[in-house]
């Protein structure tokens, strides 16, 4: 018989309210398993401090850990890896230069960051190796018997959404928000955060629709991105099989 699953959103260097959830999750055995649905930095204060602490939370529980890439972890790499992203790491509304802070690149002032804060910040160049390595062994996709779990959703080829098996490394595994997905996917329950709930019909949603805050359900998919990192945000986490939701607010 499959043990639970608990799959945990979009941490987005909080480190308390990773915590917090933790704190108040059922107590774990080696039957269980604790999907990480990816997204463990950039927006809140702590990024370094949350890749640290899950490097070592093996060291917390005997449940199977499973770490999934998200589209922050993602675009890291390519902007490490030479890649550049301008467009990603410098508009405030990503987050990015609180992960520089993090790592402890100076900052001049909160309105001019100055020069050498720009040019780390481009580069990536304040992450220590073994954090890298950590992201670059990240899963696209993780799949037991009560569900696939993926940071994003699934991406549609030829007008159908497949298997992340049938396309490893789309980048819709990380990115898509295709609102046809949630609203009209049929087939294996998929758990996926990435797009915040509130952006979501919740008149579709059977959980708590009245707080459009609130963890997502609908039939085949269930979203736990409930913004943390963002004002009023807080982390979510969806159990299985028994659909039994857990928040750190």
């Amino acid at each position: 018989m499959a043990g639970r699953t608990i799959a945990i959103g979009d941490v987005h260097g909080e480190a308390e309210h990773l915590e917090r959830l933790w704190s108040r999750l059922p107590p774990l055995d080696r039957d269980d398993t604790v999907v990480f649905l990816g997204d463990y930095i950039d927006r809140g204060r702590g990024s370094r401090v949350v890749l640290e602490r899950l490097m070592r939370w093996h060291e917390r529980t005997p449940a199977r850990l499973v770490f999934l890439r998200g589209n922050h972890e993602a675009a890291w790499l390519k902007v490490v890896d030479g890649g550049g992203w301008p467009g990603f790491v410098v508009p405030q509304n990503n987050g990015c230069w609180q992960t520089a802070a993090a790592y402890g690149v100076p900052v001049e002032s909160p309105e001019e960051p100055g020069r050498a804060f720009y040019v780390a910040l481009l580069a990536g160049s304040f992450f220590p190796k073994e954090h890298l390595d950590w992201m670059r062994k990240l899963a696209w996709y993780y799949e037991d018997a009560h569900a696939i779990y993926v940071h994003a959703g699934l991406p549609r080829i030829g007008g159908r959404f497949v298997h992340p098996a049938e396309e490893p490394g789309h980048p819709d595994l990380v990115w898509q928000r295709d609102l046809e997905f949630f609203r009209g996917y049929r087939g294996k329950r998929v758990v996926c955060g990435h797009t915040a709930t509130v952006q979501l019909p919740q008149e579709l949603s059977t959980y708590t629709p009245d707080d459009p805050t609130d963890t997502w359900i609908r039939g085949d998919v269930i979203v736990v991105d409930t913004k943390c990192g963002k004002c009023g945000g807080y982390l979510s986490a969806i159990e299985l099989p028994a659909l039994r939701v857990h928040e750190s607010r």
